[in-house]
């Protein structure tokens, strides 16, 4: 399973490249689509929590499967997923946690 944890520290040098050149190709200036895309990139991590247990039974190849790399792929790929479905539309996630983000932002 994924130890969200570990996440954190990526997740946050994420926020600050975002920060840093906020004018991204295509995006809208301004917190408004940091938010957002913070809370894609979240909705990806607990989508990546979800997925990571309906791989981990599934048994490899016998000659050319297995193995610690197959293992770290796995999980790669199963990141990938997630952040594919969340940037998708996700499964709502985004969305709740964008708006709470967004409120927060308005009480100072």
């Amino acid at each position: 399973m994924m130890d969200i944890s570990a996440a954190v520290p990526a997740f946050q040098e994420t926020l600050l490249a975002a920060a840093a050149n906020p004018q991204q190709p295509g995006a809208k200036p301004g917190p408004d689509n940091l938010t957002l895309e913070s809370a894609k990139e979240f909705e990806a991590m607990v989508l990546a929590t979800m997925l990571e247990p309906m791989f981990a039974g599934i048994k490899a190849d016998g000659l050319f499967g297995g193995g610690q790399s197959e293992k770290i792929y796995r999980s790669m790929l199963v990141q990938e997923y997630a952040k594919s479905i969340s940037s998708k539309g996700g499964i709502g996630l985004a969305d709740s946690v964008h708006r709470e983000m967004l409120k927060m932002q308005e009480v100072r």
